[in-house]
């Protein structure tokens, strides 16, 4: 085991998890160019003149978070529906990440409570949690705020959210992320933070943005867990 994620997860009281990369790839059977392309038609047939870069984007997210820049809170609703409703489709053919629900039950065994705080919507989440019958475990979940791009992760705000639902102080409670939005909010957020760098290029990234322990695989984090004493 990881003595510094052993010793890190001994040292906290509760665990946060993003969604999409540390549970599952929401978007695996149903892929993020594809709703992406499908939020700019969305567009298009509001009458947005549509950047030509916007077109090719492929993360869905960034299509969400420019849309703000139009101004049109109707525009930005209609997004941010369509959105919703395609995370929620996503969750059909979503693609478990090993180990990811070792980790919740893990961590639940061992005493702590289980957060979700992800730029997904919490409908798409609570949706996924159901229906891996993970539901029960993990509260809360806080997703992305309707319409307000701006409150989305690397914003400490969800994070806030959740740390303040669960009862804790946030230097007893560690997220784990796959992103260098989740690093950057956990900091500011004042919680620890395991990045977990389930591409290459993550790791040397998620060390030199602060995070405490960086993990290859959600494996050693559940294995961890097993080891820790009850709470």
């Amino acid at each position: 085991m990881n003595a510094d994620l052993g010793r890190l997860l001994g040292d906290v009281d509760a665990l946060l998890l993003d969604f999409d990369g540390p549970l599952c790839s929401i978007f695996a059977g149903y892929p993020a160019p594809k709703v992406a392309a499908e939020l700019v038609d969305v567009l298009r047939r509001l009458g947005v003149d549509v950047p030509p870069d916007l077109v090719s984007e492929p993360d869905p997210l960034e299509v969400l978070r420019r849309t703000a820049a139009t101004g049109d809170q109707g525009v930005m609703r209609a997004i941010e529906d369509a959105l919703c409703a395609a995370e929620r489709r996503a969750v059909d053919t979503a693609e478990p990440t090993p180990y990811g629900r070792e980790v919740i039950v893990g961590a639940r065994q061992a005493g702590m409570p289980v957060a979700v705080v992800s730029n997904n919507s919490a409908s798409a989440v609570s949706a996924y949690l159901a229906a891996h019958r993970l539901a029960a475990y993990v509260s809360p979940v806080v997703g992305r705020a309707y319409a307000e791009p701006a409150r989305m992760k690397p914003n400490p705000e969800p994070i806030v959210q959740a740390v303040r639902a669960l009862g804790k102080t946030p230097n007893r409670c560690v997220l784990v992320g796959d992103s260098l939005s989740d690093i950057e909010g956990a900091r500011d957020a004042a919680v620890r933070v395991i990045g977990y760098a389930n591409r290459p290029w993550k790791a040397e990234a998620f060390r030199a943005a602060g995070a405490d322990v960086v993990v290859t695989g959600m494996g050693p984090i559940a294995g961890a867990l097993i080891e820790r004493p009850v709470i």
